[in-house]
């Protein structure tokens, strides 16, 4: 069983929220029972990872209804990292597709924690057919800044390929028919400067994070064609 925050813990809560769902549960019924069995699988031993809010703080109770959600509790050194676009688990707006317009979604997040050197940015789409695809790639983020406005990048940020073979944002573009693709961003502080630059692969990304990581956030989204 993977660690609580870890990728593979992300990726079977959302599965498991997705099997309660497809039986009937209604939506929050289906988080707490996910959260539940993950809990009984395997009791949080860290605190540096906390799973995200909606927009504007929730995970996801408002489904698209940002003004309706409430701060959320991070855990120590876990980030909370919301979209005024989208909550939690909810779709990602048409105009931040591939087809429809592929600008990059408004992200913000608070709780950033303290000795943080910069912050680290990856969306993938953990559902693509050829394994985990990169949507973008975002280092060098300056502890200080809280948030991107809709497709824009913080100044000074490295903004890395995607895997459609382009710098920057690259929007869901799931093959038609599909059930809907998980997104997941996850915004990782790390404790050094890592000095990585536009034509580091994701995995040399990840690699680096890794042993310099002290918190991180995560955001999941949705997307079907």
């Amino acid at each position: 069983m993977p660690d609580p925050g870890s990728h593979g813990y992300d990726v079977r809560r959302t599965r498991l929220r997705s099997d309660h769902e497809k039986h009937g549960i209604p939506d929050q019924r289906a988080d707490e029972e996910a959260n539940a069995e993950l809990e009984q699988e395997h009791p949080p031993r860290r605190p540096d990872d906390e799973r995200a809010g909606g927009p504007r703080g929730v995970r996801g109770t408002s489904r698209g209804s940002p003004s309706l959600d409430e701060p959320a509790s991070p855990a120590p050194g876990g980030i909370t990292l919301r979209s005024s676009g989208f909550n939690d688990h909810a779709f990602i707006p048409e105009r931040c597709s591939w087809d429809g317009g592929n600008v990059s979604p408004p992200l913000e997040w608070t709780t950033v924690p303290d000795g943080t050197a910069e912050l680290v940015l990856v969306c993938e789409d953990v559902d693509a057919p050829g394994g985990s695809f990169i949507h973008w790639l975002v280092s060098g983020i300056p502890p200080t800044v809280t948030g991107m406005p809709e497709g824009q990048v913080p100044e000074g940020a490295v903004v890395g390929h995607n895997d459609y073979g382009e710098r920057g944002w690259g929007g869901p573009r799931p093959p038609i028919g599909d059930s809907p693709h998980r997104y997941v961003f996850r915004l990782r502080a790390v404790d050094t400067p890592l000095g990585l630059d536009q034509n580091t692969p994701a995995d040399q990304v990840s690699a680096a994070v890794r042993s310099h990581q002290i918190g991180s956030g995560t955001l999941v989204g949705l997307f079907a064609r």
